[in-house]
């Protein structure tokens, strides 16, 4: 049987924060679906593993980097390495990401061009206008949120569907969240400082912040993610579920989603 045209599916590669000590944690890495096309949102550290283990890269229609951020792109690196060395002739995966991701990955390696050899990045629209794009079956959607100077947070929805997949990135005023969130979207949300609060200039969410946005924009169901070390993912659910229907949860690693299906 064909999947539906409208189908949606998020698998959890990794997600988590920048350092931890729960084993088998990675960083954050989100791969997305749709009937005919694969998207990956974020590749942080040792997150390729899975990504190998859950398709084959090379077959990816575009990696979204949400933010400059090593623990959201820094498996770059291997992708990069896996598509230059594994193939003959070596293949190449498009890159949409903030200006700067190539010269970044090629001064780590003292290597002008070490990117572009497998790798095509674009950057996002310049600023203040919205990213827009049609990549095979899909449309993404990226607008700037308050984290880095150019952090993005992301939508995807299959073309024709009502419903798609809002990402945050890391993002310090949950209200940038709302001009990409339609009534029955997945929301897939940082929630850094758990039940709260958050430190004067953290730039990242807590669950007061989340429940606040969910009870203004009526997400299908709640994903959350990039919990830092200490805090209670428990009371961070519990916050956000008191405002809404909608399921809430906390995502790991191996996590599988269907979203959208008729």
């Amino acid at each position: 049987m064909n999947a539906p045209t409208d189908r949606l599916g998020l698998t959890v590669l990794g997600a988590g924060p920048a350092y931890t000590d729960r084993a088998g944690s990675s960083g954050a890495a989100y791969l997305v679906r749709t009937a005919e096309s694969a998207f990956l949102l974020d590749l942080g550290q040792g997150s390729f593993p899975r990504l190998a283990a859950a398709i084959e890269p090379s077959t990816l229609d575009a990696v979204v980097v949400s933010h400059l951020h090593p623990d959201h792109f820094i498996d770059l690196i291997p992708l990069r390495h896996y598509l230059r060395y594994h193939f003959r002739p070596p293949r190449r995966v498009r890159v949409v990401a903030p200006a700067g991701l190539a010269g970044r990955l090629d001064a780590l390696h003292a290597e002008p061009g070490f990117t572009a050899a497998a790798l095509d990045v674009e950057p996002f629209a310049a600023e203040p206008s919205p990213t827009e794009l049609v990549i095979g079956d899909a449309r993404l959607e990226a607008r700037r949120v308050t984290h880095t100077p150019d952090s993005h947070a992301v939508r995807i929805a299959p073309l024709g569907a009502a419903a798609g997949l809002v990402y945050s990135g890391d993002c310090g005023r949950a209200e940038d969240l709302a001009p990409l969130i339609r009534p029955g979207d997945a929301l897939l949300v940082e929630v850094s400082f758990g039940a709260g609060p958050v430190p004067a200039g953290a730039g990242h969410l807590d669950a007061p912040a989340i429940a606040t946005l969910v009870r203004g924009t009526s997400p299908g169901v709640v994903l959350l993610t990039h919990l830092q070390m200490g805090f209670d993912a428990d009371a961070a659910v519990d916050i956000v579920q008191a405002t809404t229907d909608a399921p809430v949860r906390l995502v790991e690693p191996g996590d599988h989603f269907e979203l959208t299906r008729t």
